[in-house]
């Protein structure tokens, strides 16, 4: 939309240290992410300010250095670990000759080159032009507002007035194609939740090895990469718990400190998935010496999308990377599995990881011992349909003597219409079939 010079590769790194908490980022971070949008750092030029410089956001004198940088390193392209206003952007562009981008800039290009559904494609394009929008503040100062008088009146709008209505008419396209979208995944959501089956989603800071840890526990064979947001379309597999029971593992995309509102507001269906989780597991990279920070920062992403209430379940993972660290399950004071310690490359505390999550799915899972007669038929089959029978055994008087194990929501349903209660054998134990199961 702008008439800047064409973009490159090879790019100059920006990076300040700024006091104030909220703007500080972490220069290895942003290495990173310039690596991974596959760029050729040639040069990285750092600075401090106590607050940013209302024009270049760097001092004059810093954005006179960066500009003879780019004319030594022939760059193409200037990266700045902070967001730069609309203004700062232009300002700097009309000084360097270059291509300036931001750190949400970096990212949404990130984001663009890792989409491959349709759905992640629109998602991409939505953030990219809500982005852009604000970007056309002052983007086309060679234009004025049209003259008047005869045989100069025009339509009544200028350049950047038609851009802005253009863009918006493509916004409220997208919105639309992507509700469309919504309500297909939200089908898909109703459907689990009829059929009782618990979703457990991927969350955590990205590089944290979510998806190898996916590709651990389903074989699914996903994209792994030790890169920032190698995944960005969500996958949904089903796995079977040690218990017998199914749940739907999802892997999200990662989050990152400061992610822009706008992909926060464009992958809003993709994120529905983690808000609407039985269970989040947390995927913590165990061996980076940032993992508290990365923590809170998650933390925020998640009470920001409405699911900071979601229970969680830690997990520490890449203990391959740290000597001597067994894998273990960490319990609370009331005996809960809190953090669970694993290896997703080796395989190790996996067994840990499934046992904690069947236990956290499963609390509400109780074991009954029924005696049914025979005219009981129907609710001998529900029992069955509901995946809840362990044993059966045959009495010698014709009536089936069944050990299940049913959540709690499940028996006041069948409590409530077939009367399941009155079945409860209170003093046999599941020592009872056995000894029915003898009986000829």
């Amino acid at each position: 939309m702008f008439d800047r010079p064409g973009g490159g590769e090879r790019a100059i790194l920006i990076h300040l240290d700024l006091p104030a908490e909220a703007d500080r980022e972490q220069f290895q971070e942003f290495q990173e992410l310039a690596l991974s949008a596959g760029v050729e750092p040639v040069a990285t030029i750092n600075g401090s300010r106590t607050t940013p410089h209302p024009r270049f956001f760097v001092g004059t004198g810093k954005a006179q250095e960066i500009r003879d940088a780019v004319k030594a390193h022939r760059a193409e392209l200037v990266l700045f670990n902070h967001a730069l206003s609309p203004v700062q952007e232009r300002n700097l562009e009309e000084l360097l000759k270059c291509r300036v981008l931001d750190r949400t800039g970096l990212i949404l290009d990130i984001f663009a080159q890792r989409a491959r559904t349709h759905e992640g494609k629109l998602q991409v394009e939505l953030a990219q032009l809500k982005h852009l929008s604000t970007r056309l503040v002052r983007g086309w100062t060679h234009l004025e507002r049209q003259k008047g008088g005869i045989g100069l009146r025009g339509p009544g709008e200028t350049q950047l007035e038609t851009d802005r209505r253009l863009i918006n008419d493509r916004i409220r396209q997208l919105n639309r194609q992507l509700a469309k979208v919504r309500r297909q995944r939200d089908q898909g959501r109703r459907a689990r939740k009829r059929a009782e089956i618990p979703t457990v989603s991927l969350v955590g800071y990205t590089n944290a090895g979510k998806s190898t840890l996916f590709n651990c526990l389903t074989d699914a064979g996903v994209h792994a990469a030790d890169q920032l947001f190698a995944t960005l379309d969500p996958t949904l597999r089903r796995v079977m718990l040690p218990a017998g029971y199914p749940m739907i593992l999802a892997d999200t995309v990662g989050f990152i400190r400061h992610l822009p509102h706008d992909l926060v507001a464009a992958f809003r269906s993709t994120l529905q998935e983690t808000r609407d989780a039985d269970l989040l597991l947390h995927v913590v990279d165990a061996s980076d010496e940032h993992r508290l920070a990365n923590i809170d920062q998650v933390h925020l992403v998640l009470t920001e999308i409405g699911a900071e209430q979601r229970p969680q379940l830690l997990v520490y993972n890449k203990i391959d990377l740290l000597p001597d660290m067994p894998p273990r399950l960490e319990r609370d004071e009331q005996g809960r599995p809190v953090r669970v310690w694993v290896s997703a490359v080796t395989g190790a505390g996996m067994d840990q990881l499934l046992g904690a999550i069947d236990e956290i799915l499963n609390a509400d899972i109780h074991s009954y011992t029924l005696r049914l007669p025979p005219q009981a038929g129907r609710l001998h089959a529900r029992l069955y349909q509901l995946g809840g029978v362990q044993d059966e055994a045959t009495t010698a008087e014709g009536h089936w003597l069944i050990q299940v194990d049913l959540r709690d929501s499940d028996w006041q349903i069948l409590d409530n219409t077939e009367r399941v209660s009155q079945y409860l054998v209170e003093n046999e134990t599941a020592s009872c079939l056995a000894v029915a199961s003898e009986a000829p």
